[in-house]
């Protein structure tokens, strides 16, 4: 999955087999232990949830997080930009 915001912004999330998931588009990391990761990218704040889980890749500068565990929820807060019309989006 990958979303560009209105400032050009790439931020992807790719989940493999519920036991990796590679984030982009990361400014920063606002907690985590083995049940949850809560991160705020480009696209609003990102939370993981599951089991087990581990920061392995860690690089805000470039804003690349790895995530390895079992990983049971990915959700977005309602900080996240607000989405622009179909018809916007098809239009523009």
């Amino acid at each position: 999955m990958e979303t560009v915001t209105k400032e050009g912004k790439a931020h992807t999330l790719t989940l493999r087999a519920r036991e990796r998931a590679e984030i982009t588009g990361v400014c920063e990391v606002e907690s985590f232990d083995e049940h949850g990761v809560v991160l705020r990218t480009d696209c609003g704040e990102l939370s993981l949830e599951g089991e087990g889980l581990r920061v392995g890749t860690l690089d805000i500068a470039r804003g690349v997080v790895e995530v390895s565990g079992r990983i049971d929820g990915v959700y977005y807060s309602e900080s996240a930009p607000a989405r622009r019309s179909l018809r916007a989006r098809l239009f523009s």
